[in-house]
């Protein structure tokens, strides 16, 4: 335990004295409310006196004026210590142990033996300086002392924290408290309570540092290029975490930094889309595009591609419960027969009973009347987004921009066929494996695996 000398303790107690509160002196110098607290009342009741340990021994008599007072005056411990100049608490609850336990008899002291044992002489050299006394010490001195005092009642906090099992002569525990103690104490006098040299620590301290991180980063690496650098913080974030690894998100996104990995999706930006005039059904879906169970919500719409001069159309529908793309249809032309062909491959998703709607843009594909006649054969409910206001089709809009911002942007095609086939690749890729962070980390068939199974 730590021992603090007469000065120390003064300088303390005119702090608390100093419109101070107690806690808040205690709290900045690392010690026990409750001791301090019964240094100021010793020190108001019996001056300075009053500070210095004593080790007297008292008679009988006067250990029963004490427990007399309390039982009469409803005293604690504490106030008895300081009315009486005790210096501790625990020699009053002892001495009412035994008076419980024998009566004034036990209050007795003990007898000793009549001899002592000679004492060892002193290790101390006669050539070692004198330690100075209290008095001699400067300011400076006793504040340097404090701080000293400080740092060693915290030292032995913090390395029990780390280690429960009892003190440790490892010099890499020995660091790992001490760097966890840096902020707010000096580092010469942590490693003078600690007894470690300067260079051990900077020894240790590299060797924590350098292969602290070693596996995570690997991970880190494996999925970023396993994604083809889709990925950015968040999602490496949740798949991660989708693997059983506890991680926050910005430890991620600063070992990514370290390693240079930045996602290679382009920022989307927004384009206006205008659809022809023609009205040929009401908006049913509103721009609430969650849906509660699959075949619910489905969205659709026609995105264009151009590689080298020539033109590609891709046609998707999706199931808005999950984002998943139930079918799709890839043609030069945007011809009605690739609407049609996508319409009859996402009706075999069907489950008996299921009357989904179907919400698409104004384009001119939808206001076709055989178009119209294969939704109500199905008895799905058409709704088409408001002229001139694309995001009411938000959904497939932000589809398309993943899209392109994740594998059309980042890829270099010779022809529409090598583009065409691509697609085929992502879209599957998307449906089975991407995350998703709105989906709990899960790609789409996957949050619809586990709901069903459910």
């Amino acid at each position: 335990m730590t021992k603090y000398n007469l000065a120390l303790k003064q300088i303390l107690i005119e702090e608390c004295l100093s419109a101070r509160s107690v806690h808040e002196v205690a709290l900045k110098h690392d010690l026990s409310p409750s001791l301090l607290r019964r240094w100021v009342k010793g020190y108001e009741q019996h001056g300075a006196a009053g500070l210095i340990a004593k080790y007297s021994h008292y008679d009988a008599q006067f250990k029963l004026k004490v427990l007399q007072c309390i039982e009469q005056d409803g005293l604690s411990a504490q106030q008895a210590c300081v009315q009486f100049d005790i210096r501790g608490p625990s020699s009053i609850r002892q001495w009412k142990r035994l008076y419980d336990k024998g009566g004034v008899e036990a209050l007795h002291p003990r007898r000793t033996r009549e001899f002592s044992m000679p004492r060892k002489p002193s290790k101390q050299s006669s050539t070692s300086p004198p330690t100075p006394t209290d008095s001699e010490l400067t300011p400076k001195q006793m504040l340097e002392e404090l701080e000293y005092l400080r740092a060693e009642n915290a030292y032995p906090k913090k390395a029990r924290c780390l280690d429960p099992s009892g003190p440790s002569n490892c010099a890499g525990k020995k660091t790992q408290a001490i760097q966890g103690l840096r902020r707010g104490h000096r580092l010469a006098l942590l490693l003078r309570a600690a007894g470690l040299a300067r260079s051990t620590f900077y020894y240790q301290s590299k060797v924590l540092v350098a292969d602290k991180h070693a596996a995570l980063k690997e991970r880190i690496n494996s999925l970023y290029h396993g994604n083809k650098g889709r990925y950015g913080y968040r999602r490496i974030t949740a798949a991660l975490r989708h693997n059983g690894e506890v991680v926050n998100h910005k430890k991620v996104q600063r070992l990514m930094q370290l390693m240079d990995l930045k996602s290679l999706v382009k920022v989307k930006k927004y384009r206006s889309y205008r659809g022809s005039e023609g009205v040929v059904a009401s908006d049913l879906l509103k721009r609430k595009f969650k849906a509660e169970a699959p075949n619910q919500k489905w969205a659709t719409d026609v995105t264009e591609f151009k590689v080298k001069g020539q033109k590609l159309f891709l046609s998707p529908v999706m199931d808005l419960y999950n984002g998943e793309i139930l079918a799709y249809q890839i043609n030069r032309r945007p011809e009605f027969k690739m609407v049609s062909t996508m319409l009859e491959q996402a009706f075999e998703r069907l489950n008996p009973g299921d009357t989904p709607i179907l919400h698409s843009d104004q384009g001119w594909q939808y206001q076709q009347p055989t178009y119209r006649h294969m939704l109500a054969g199905k008895n799905i409910e058409q709704s088409m987004s408001r002229k001139g206001n694309c995001l009411d089709n938000a959904a497939m809009e932000s589809f398309f921009g993943t899209l392109k911002s994740e594998f059309f942007y980042l890829e270099s095609f010779e022809s529409v066929e090598q583009l065409a086939s691509g697609l085929e690749d992502y879209i599957a890729y998307y449906n089975q494996e991407r995350i998703s962070l709105r989906l709990n980390g899960l790609s789409p068939v996957e949050f619809r695996t586990q709901a069903l199974a459910a």
